[in-house]
């Protein structure tokens, strides 16, 4: 396990500052964090000193107490430069959810000092994208229970200090529970490292847990209460926040491709300065701009919702995500086509975001679920 560092945060905090500092780590690392597949933990790091860790956490427990909305501004910040980095701050904000609403004081306080990277353990071998149906248990024994399990994806799992784990309950028969499992626990095993296609430095794994002994009392919620604590403040979270990096991701390919298509010429065409002189190639531009804007006018709507708590806000939460999602990939494709060969290239970039817009797809809910959800809801039949 990585050593966990003791930050204290500092009296003075500006977001605005603190994002630019965790942006520019996340930049000056994003090539080899993805060519090594290594954890971003100079990111990570830049994000527990300037404060960013403990962004969403509560001021009385010594946080900075912003917004969800505020976490999305860090989250597509930073994934403009490393999409790795904010999906591990995704986790993370999406983990300290829970914990706000429901964890144990010393918890949160370690969260405000910087002492603390939270992730989800949501997802199974058993019920694979269907996290709110787990299959792994939890058996009351006295003041402890025992947790079994195969967890199939668990983001920063040699990193995170302690896991938003879910389970069938420990009692009755209701869908699941959350408890909080520290990484590293007896019984735990991390099932080898991640060399995948995109976001190479989430350092997300299989785990399995075999008699994992923890506390009653890092029980989040009652028991039986996981699903509502999904569908109500881990959903809208995560929703939100992976909607965040896959927007910041499509902002930056917008950005890239507009480089190279200034900076472009054809020497035997000289009437024509550079790429973007050709009507079709500014077309393209056009539209990867358009679709951008469309998916951040939802994202920044949904946001409104959410803070009004309007009824339409949880299938708005739903639309925002598969929009995202789709919006990233599809300017991901264009940027690959309008840069041509040069795209194949590494040192130009774009390769890499591409590789990357492909994981908010097939990340639970995947979009297809999305959609279906959104259909059911339109036309009146229940999501569950």
């Amino acid at each position: 396990m990585a050593a966990r560092a003791d930050h204290s945060i500092t009296m003075t905090f500006d977001l605005q500052t603190a994002t630019e500092t965790v942006a520019q780590a996340a930049r000056e690392h994003a090539t080899a964090v993805d060519a090594n597949a290594s954890f971003p933990a100079a990111t990570i790091e830049a994000a527990r000193s300037s404060g960013l860790l403990a962004l969403t956490t509560a001021t009385t427990h010594g946080g900075h107490g912003r917004s969800m909305r505020d976490a999305g501004a860090v989250i597509e910040r930073v994934a403009r430069e490393c999409g790795s980095s904010a999906m591990v701050m995704t986790m993370h904000y999406a983990g300290n959810a829970v914990i706000e609403a429901y964890g144990r004081d010393d918890v949160r306080k370690d969260v405000a000092a910087g002492k603390h990277l939270s992730t989800l353990a949501f997802s199974e071998a058993g019920s694979r994208s269907h996290f709110w149906a787990p299959t792994s248990t939890a058996k009351a024994d006295g003041e402890h229970v025992t947790i079994d399990a195969d967890k199939s994806w668990i983001t920063s799992a040699n990193h995170a200090t302690a896991y938003v784990w879910s389970s069938r309950p420990s009692e009755g028969d209701e869908a699941s529970t959350l408890w909080l499992v520290p990484g590293g626990a007896d019984g735990l095993t991390i099932k080898g490292p991640f060399d995948g296609l995109g976001l190479r430095g989430n350092d997300s794994a299989p785990v399995q847990a075999r008699g994992v002994k923890i506390p009653t009392q890092n029980r989040l919620g009652d028991d039986g209460a996981g699903f509502g604590i999904m569908m109500q403040t881990v959903l809208p979270t995560f929703s939100m926040l992976i909607s965040a990096g896959a927007l910041g991701l499509a902002e930056a390919l917008v950005t890239k491709t507009c480089e190279h298509v200034a900076g472009t010429n054809y020497a035997h065409m000289p009437e024509q300065n550079a790429l973007r002189d050709l009507p079709t190639i500014r077309a393209y531009v056009a539209r990867m701009r358009i679709q951008v804007d469309m998916a951040k006018a939802l994202w920044q709507s949904t946001f409104d919702a959410l803070e009004q708590g309007r009824e339409d806000a949880p299938l708005k939460v739903l639309e925002t995500k598969a929009a995202a999602a789709d919006t990233a990939a599809q300017v991901a494709d264009i940027a690959m086509r309008v840069c041509g060969g040069m795209a194949f290239r590494k040192e130009v970039g774009v390769e890499r975001m591409f590789r990357d817009t492909r994981a908010s797809l097939v990340m639970a809910p995947t979009s297809d679920q999305l959609y279906d959800f959104v259909g059911k809801a339109v036309t009146g039949l229940p999501l569950f």
